[in-house]
């Protein structure tokens, strides 16, 4: 269950990094961060967001979040893709149970995961989802999803006004080139785990660490990995 305290911590933390400036693909990934520390109860969590007529894998937390993102995008099934179409969210308790996804409910539970939530990012229309992702069974509890709404709409907003004084059409390429900002990334956890001989998830946290030493974002450092040749 999300403390109180811990909660109100995380928001401010949150809202000074969104006043930062930083890209999109970073605001979704603090967005993960954010809902999965604030409570023992959620295990990990991604994003997908709405490009035309798909819902489309933008980030996750680790390796194993993001292979099950990848299933509800090829797929276009699951409770992200709900949670975005509808509006609402979407709350599975145990899998097992209950799979409603066919392969992507399937591919939940042989990576070991059995409750799953989509969140909607809404602004004046749905605009993405969260995924909320537990390996035990349980119900989702009210406080938790409340705290997880709470975060969502902060980052929708903050992509809807990085936008305002844009068309329309340049808020698709922002979100598009949060996708493709992750392809980059993962070319680069590639490379730095085959280099360092480690997983990608340790690859990633070298990244991630070498960002914010020196305060650069993780798509220009995963970008100086590949053609600039730099180790971290």
């Amino acid at each position: 269950m999300v403390e109180r305290g811990e909660f109100f911590d995380s928001v401010a933390v949150f809202a000074r990094n969104l006043a930062g400036g930083f890209d999109i693909s970073d605001v979704l990934h603090d967005l993960c961060e954010r809902v999965t520390s604030m409570t023992d109860e959620v295990d990990a969590a991604g994003v997908s967001v709405l490009t035309e007529d798909r819902l489309r894998f933008a980030t996750a937390l680790d390796e194993v979040t993001s292979q099950l993102e990848r299933v509800q995008d090829h797929e276009q099934r699951g409770p992200c893709v709900d949670a975005a179409r509808g509006g609402q969210a979407v709350l599975v308790s145990d899998l097992a149970a209950r799979n409603p996804y066919g392969v992507y409910g399937s591919t939940a539970l042989g990576l070991g995961i059995h409750a799953v939530a989509g969140i909607p990012l809404l602004a004046s229309a749905p605009i993405g989802a969260l995924n909320l992702y537990r390996y035990q069974p349980s119900p989702w509890a009210d406080a938790d999803i409340a705290a997880a709404r709470v975060f969502a709409d902060m980052a929708a907003s903050y992509i809807v006004n990085a936008s305002a004084l844009q068309q329309q059409r340049r808020m698709t390429e922002q979100l598009q080139e949060a996708l493709e900002s992750r392809v980059v990334i993962e070319q680069a956890k590639g490379l730095l785990a085959r280099e360092h001989g480690c997983s990608p998830d340790q690859a990633f946290a070298r990244l991630r660490g070498y960002a914010r030493n020196h305060n650069e974002n993780i798509h220009t450092v995963a970008k100086a990995v590949i053609d600039l040749g730099l180790r971290p």
